[in-house]
Parts: structure tokens; C-alpha cells; sequence
């Protein structure tokens, strides 16, 4: 089947999906876009969150042909354009590389989006910086082998400390 979906603001189409393939096969292997992970294929780790119509999701557990005419964005799709129309670094992954919070790299993407929407919903709210019981539960369903949490609690507090505008949350 054709699937014609809108990928990080640009229309896409996927030829030939067959109808239990995952939108994260379909990503990586067909869009070319390797940044959402595929680590278990059951939706517990969280490695491949992606946002679909604005809502997080595991891409490992939507079927492919579920998203014809929806959206989808990606940790790729999280860089933004500057003024001079280059991508940047959002303030989340700024914020992760600058408090250590990459390791191995194979949790980061998810851990990118769901924190890039705890800070989009906290934002929201007009709340400034998400306490460490808000930011713990938001990425619950993340998980990291190869760090104790800590340097990637940091870097959600440094991300939202900046977007909020003070300098609470700093890295340690």
C-alpha cells in the first residue's frame, strides 16, 4: 500500500508498506530517517517516541498505514531553523549535550522528544521550571543503560530553565 503522511513540516509518501509495518520501519528504512531507535519493538523503552499529530507515541507500536493525512515529528524534526536558515540544535538537545546527558546515544532521541514536550506543556501552562517529580514522571517511559538519570534530570532542568527565562535548573 502507498502511505502519504507529513514528516517534520514535509509531505512524504511510502510505497509498498505492508499492512503490519511499523511507522518506525518506515522512518528509519524507508524515509531515511535513523534518528528514532529501534531497541524492543514492544513500546517499553521509549527509544523510538515520536510525536504523532502533536501526542508522543512509541513509532515501534503504530502500524505505518495508521498515519495516511496524519503528522509526525521526529528528534529530527526538533532542530530549528535560525535566522539565517540553517537548522540548530533545539534548547533540549543543546541542553543534553552540555550537561553530559548523551551517553550511547540509543535512549536519547525519545528522551529528546518526551522532555522537548514536557517543556512544550509546562510552557503551555505558564509554569517556569518542571520540578523533579514532574520531569521523572514525564520520562517514566524512557529507558537509559548506561546512566543513573542524573545528567539527563540536568539537562531538562537546564533546557527549561532557559526557556522559561531564569537561571534556575543549571546543570551540575
Amino acid at each position: 500500500m502507498r502511505v502519504t503522511f507529513e514528516v517534520n513540516g514535509e509531505p512524504v509518501t511510502a510505497d509498498d508498506v505492508w499492512p503490519g509495518e511499523s511507522l518506525l520501519y518506515v522512518l528509519r528504512e524507508r524515509l531515511g530517517l535513523p534518528g528514532s531507535k529501534n531497541a524492543c519493538e514492544q513500546g517499553e523503552c521509549g527509544s523510538c517516541t515520536v510525536y504523532l499529530d502533536g501526542v508522543t507515541a512509541c513509532a515501534c507500536l503504530v502500524a505505518a498505514g495508521q498515519c495516511a493525512g496524519r503528522s509526525v515529528r521526529t528528534v529530527e524534526g526538533l532542530a530549528e531553523a535560525g535566522p539565517d536558515g540553517e537548522r540548530r540544535l533545539a534548547a533540549v538537545q543543546e541542553a543534553f549535550v552540555e550537561a553530559g546527558a548523551v551517553q550511547c546515544g540509543f535512549c536519547t532521541p525519545g528522551l529528546l522528544v518526551q522532555a522537548d514536550d514536557l517543556l512544550e506543556r509546562t510552557a503551555r501552562a505558564g509554569r517556569g521550571v518542571p520540578g523533579d517529580p514532574e520531569i521523572r514522571e514525564a520520562l517514566a517511559g524512557n529507558l537509559c543503560r548506561c546512566t543513573g538519570y542524573e545528567k539527563i534530570l540536568d539537562a531538562v532542568r537546564l533546557a527549561a530553565a532557559r526557556e522559561a527565562g531564569t537561571t534556575e535548573g543549571g546543570a551540575a
